[in-house]
C-alpha cells in the first residue's frame, strides 16, 4: 500500500536537523507572562506617583485609573483623559514608561520577528550547507534497510553531517532530523530532488527503496547525475539484480536471498550463523575491514600479515586468500580483513579512483 498522499512531496524540500526549541504553547505563555509583568510594573510606577497625574473625569487617580492608564499607554492608544501634569510624573514617563511601552510592543510582535529571524537563519544555514557539502553519502530510503546502512556507516566513523537522507515521507524525514541527519523530502526518481541532496557531488550513494522498480529508476537517475560515485543498491528479488547493475549500480545486495541464506546457515550451523551475524553488525565483535596494503606488508605472503586477510583487491580483480596470484602483496593492493571491532580503523577506506 502506498503511503498517504499528504506524506509525499514531489518537489524536494530540504530539512536540516534543528536544535531543540520550546513548544509553541510554552513560548506563548512565556511572552504573555512577560507582557503582564510589564503591565504590572507600569501600574506600580503610576500608583507610586499618582499625585502627579490628572484625571479629567474626577481629578483623582486610583488603582483602576492606574490600570486603565497603563493599558492605553502601553498599547499606544493614548486617549488623553489621564495625563501626567507634574514634572516628576512627566520625567518618569520619559525614563521608565516609554521604554516599557517599547518593550511591551516588542513582546507583542515577538512571534512575527521570530518567524522572520528563523526564516533568515534557515536560508543562511541552507546556503552554508550547500557550500560546504562535498564527498558525502546519500541514503535513498530511510526504512529498515536504510537505517541499518546508516548505523553501519556511523559505526565506521562517518559523521552525521556527511549523510543526507532522501525519502518521500515527511514523517520519515522528521525522524531522520531528530537523529541529527539532513533530509530531503521528495521522490528520488526525480532528478531535481536528487540535486537538492547535492547528489552530483556525493562520493557514495545507497539505494534502499521499498520497490525494485523504484530502485532501478533511482539508479539510472543517480548515475546520470554522478558518473564517479559508488552506488550500492538493495533489491528484494534476485532476478532484478542484473537489471540494477545495468542501470549503474556498482554493487547489488539481494535482501531476501541474503536473509534466507543466513537463516539456512543458522539452521545447519548455529555457531557459523552467529559469526556471520557478528560480521554484519559493524562496530561490535568481529568486523570486516577493507584497507590499503602498508609498506611493511609489501612482498609478503597473504598469511604472513598481522591481520586475517580473506581477500585481496588488485585492480578490478578480487582474489581469495588461497589464490596463488594473491601473493606476494603489492603496494597498490587493497586487502579485506577480519579484525576485532576495538582494533578496527575509525572508518572504512574509500576505494581507489
Amino acid at each position: 500500500m502506498a503511503r498517504n498522499a499528504e506524506e509525499h512531496v514531489v518537489g524536494g524540500r530540504i530539512r536540516l536537523p534543528n536544535p531543540i526549541v520550546q513548544r509553541p504553547l510554552q513560548q506563548v505563555l512565556k511572552r504573555l507572562l512577560m507582557a503582564l509583568g510589564v503591565l504590572a510594573l507600569t501600574v506600580l510606577i503610576v500608583m507610586l506617583d499618582r499625585a502627579g497625574y490628572h484625571d479629567n473625569a474626577d481629578e483623582e487617580v486610583d488603582f483602576l485609573d492606574a490600570i486603565y492608564y497603563a493599558t492605553v499607554t502601553l498599547s499606544t492608544t493614548g486617549y488623553g483623559d489621564i495625563v501626567p501634569h507634574s514634572d516628576s510624573a512627566r520625567l518618569v514617563n520619559v525614563l521608565l514608561v516609554t521604554p516599557l511601552r517599547v518593550l511591551f510592543l516588542i513582546i507583542l510582535v515577538g512571534t512575527t520577528l521570530e518567524v522572520l529571524t528563523e526564516r533568515t537563519r534557515e536560508e543562511w544555514r541552507l546556503k552554508r550547507w550547500r557550500t560546504t557539502l562535498r564527498d558525502h553519502t546519500v541514503i535513498i530510503g530511510f526504512g529498515t534497510k536504510g537505517r541499518s546502512a546508516v548505523q553501519t556507516l556511523c559505526a565506521t566513523g562517518l559523521k552525521k553531517d556527511q549523510i543526507v537522507i532522501v525519502d518521500p515521507s515527511s514523517k520519515v524525514i522528521e525522524a531522520a532530523n531528530a537523529d541529527g541527519f539532513t533530509g530531503v523530502v521528495g521522490d528520488a526518481t526525480r532528478s531535481d530532488v536528487l540535486l537538492r541532496a547535492e547528489l552530483q557531488r556525493a562520493r557514495q550513494i545507497v539505494i534502499a527503496t521499498q520497490r525494485d522498480d523504484t530502485a532501478v529508476l533511482v539508479a539510472l537517475t543517480a548515475r546520470q547525475l554522478n558518473r564517479g560515485a559508488k552506488i550500492v543498491a538493495a533489491v528484494r528479488e534476485e532476478e532484478n539484480a542484473p537489471l540494477l547493475r545495468q542501470s549503474g549500480a556498482d554493487a547489488v545486495i539481494t535482501s531476501a536471498s541474503a536473509a534466507g541464506r543466513l537463516l539456512g546457515l543458522s539452521v545447519l550451523s548455529p555457531s557459523a550463523g552467529a559469526v556471520m551475524e557478528d560480521l554484519i553488525q559493524q562496530g561490535s565483535g568481529l568486523d570486516l575491514v577493507e584497507r590499503p596494503v602498508i609498506k611493511a606488508e609489501v612482498g609478503k605472503n597473504v598469511r604472513e600479515t598481522d591481520d586475517l586477510v580473506i581477500s585481496v583487491l588488485r585492480g578490478h580483480r578480487l582474489l581469495g586468500y588461497d589464490d596463488p596470484a594473491a601473493s606476494p602483496l603489492q603496494l597498490t593492493d587493497r586487502v579485506i580483513t577480519i579484525v576485532r571491532a576495538s582494533s578496527a580503523p575509525p572508518r572504512l577506506s574509500t576505494p581507489p579512483e
